[in-house]
This record gives C-alpha cells, structure tokens and sequence, in this order.
C-alpha cells in the first residue's frame, strides 16, 4: 500500500450554520493586505491553503481483472484487491460503497460495491456496475483494459442495516426499488441473502429507460429463485413491450398489495427523485419511516 493525498477534499458548511461578520483591527487588515500584495509570502500562503485542503485517505493500488459492456452505457468492472487483504475484508455490508482513481482523471469517483461481501473474501475482487458519463472519471475508467492499476480508497458507508427488518418471519414483505445503475448495490444485497425466501413477498420494481439499459438480467433466473419477484418498468420502451411502463413509483403505486404496513420493509437505490415519491407513498401507507433502508 501507499499513502497519497486526495486533490479533491472539500470542506462542507452545515446548510443551517450561521455566521455574523465581524470587523477586523485595521492593523491585521494593514498585515494582510501587505501580504497579500507580496508575491512569495503570497505563494506561500497558497501551499498552506492547498496543504489544509488535502486529505489523508489511504488509496490502494490495484488492477483491473475485467472491464466488459454489462447493458447500452454500462460496464461491469471488476477490480482484484487479492493483494489487499484489509481492504477485501473491510466489505462486509451490501450496500457499501468506496472512492477509486483512475490515472489523470481529475477527480475521483464514488462507485457502490456490486459485488457480495463473501466475493470479496473468497476470491478477493470488487465488481462494479460503472455508467459511462462522458468527460467523467467513470469513462475513463470504462476505457481501460484488464491489467490498468487504479487506485482505492478504504470501504465506506454503514450498508443496507438489513436488522431493520428482521427477523423475516415477522417483516414478511420486503419492497426493493432501483434505478439505472442504482440496481448495484441491490445486486450486492440479493446475493448477500436477506432471507427472502422465508418472506412471503418480496419484489423488485427494477426501472431503465429500455431493456437495452437494463443490467443483470442474466442473473433474473437466479434472483427469482431466491425469492426475489422482479417487476422491470421501462420508461421508454419498444411497441413489443408488454410489461410495466412509466415510472417504477407509478408501476408501484398501481399494484399497492401492502397487506400489512407494519411488517413491511423496503429498500431504495437510485434517482433522487424517485426514493423521494417512493417513500412518501410507503409512509401514507402505513410503512414506517425507519423500515426504509438507503445506503446512504
């Protein structure tokens, strides 16, 4: 492992703090200006200013094992931290998430874990499901070939809190709802198992604009047999599409089929937008507020 300093750390003020101007003696004011006017004390001031900017984030260096088209836009990107023992076993809730540097992008790019935990330790990889944006750090790295070395930060994030809603005898719907490439960390959580298979109705409202952009669907057969229903909703299909259309908020709201809003749970990934409509419906509809897990 090496140590490097992350050129993008900023510094957030809280959105309600407050804070009152205060006039300066004019003798610090005289200093300043007086500093300021002068070209090394000014240079300086610059490599502290920058120095106080950067951070202390541990970045790994590892290779790309594959990088293939999953879906139009998409690419699954699997990265081997075999090498990095701490970090492999430093996933250990879906949901989780971490930093990762591609060379000469100018900044790094936050990317959910796809792949289960129990990967990460039995074959020490990472998988991704990456959107291609253009002029991004996640195009530059979709443009990479197997073997490239990019960089990692430590896992972060708390996961999907899967206590939330167990034991599943007692929480037996469980309403999962993703979007685009939101659908990766629910892979992660999928394969990880939440006991679906002893709830008695777990669904999947999965939306893309087509089945082009639809990731994973290869792995449907597999999902429904854990206990997973999978309902796509296309925004923007073909005329031979027969399935939910629109918006999965809306596929959802025409179902409803809540028999019991006190044991049930639900998990959100995607669009702002739609986590936001999603849970105001589940909330009027009984579904308690801390039985809806983000990993966020």
């Amino acid at each position: 492992m090496s140590l490097f300093l992350s050129p993008t750390y900023t510094h957030t003020l809280h959105p309600h703090a407050h804070f009152s101007p205060s006039p300066l003696p004019m003798s610090i004011l005289r200093r300043l200006t007086l500093n300021l006017r002068n070209p090394h004390r000014r240079r300086r001031l610059a490599t502290v200013s920058a120095a106080v900017r950067q951070d202390t984030t541990l970045w790994t260096p590892a290779p790309l094992s594959e990088v293939e088209p999953a879906a139009e836009s998409l690419f699954h990107v699997a990265i081997d931290v075999s090498d990095a023992p701490d970090l492999a076993a430093s996933h250990t809730h879906a949901g989780q998430y971490l930093q990762l540097r591609v060379p000469d992008a100018p900044k790094p790019s936050f990317l959910a874990i796809a792949s289960p935990p129990k990967l990460s330790l039995v074959r020490g990889v990472f998988e991704f499901l990456v959107k291609s944006v253009a002029g991004s750090t996640a195009e530059a790295l979709c443009a990479l070939k197997r073997g490239d070395v990019v960089e990692l930060s430590p896992v972060m994030g708390n996961g999907f809190d899967i206590s939330r809603i167990e034991p599943a005898e007692k929480f037996g719907t469980v309403l999962v709802f993703a979007t685009g490439s939101g659908i990766s960390p629910i892979r992660s959580l999928i394969e990880s198992g939440f006991d679906a298979g002893k709830r008695s109705d777990v669904r999947l409202y999965y939306g893309a604009r087509n089945l082009q952009r639809m990731a994973y669907q290869d792995r449907f057969k597999d999902w429904e047999s854990s206990g997973v229903k999978i309902v796509p909703v296309l925004s923007q299909p073909d005329d031979s599409w027969t399935g939910e259309s629109g918006y999965v908020q809306a596929a959802f709201t025409k179902a409803k089929q809540i028999s019991n809003p006190l044991s049930t749970g639900a998990v959100l990934c995607g669009q702002k937008q739609m986590t936001e409509e999603v849970t105001s419906i589940l909330v009027a509809d009984g579904v308690s507020v801390e039985k809806i897990l983000k990993n966020f």
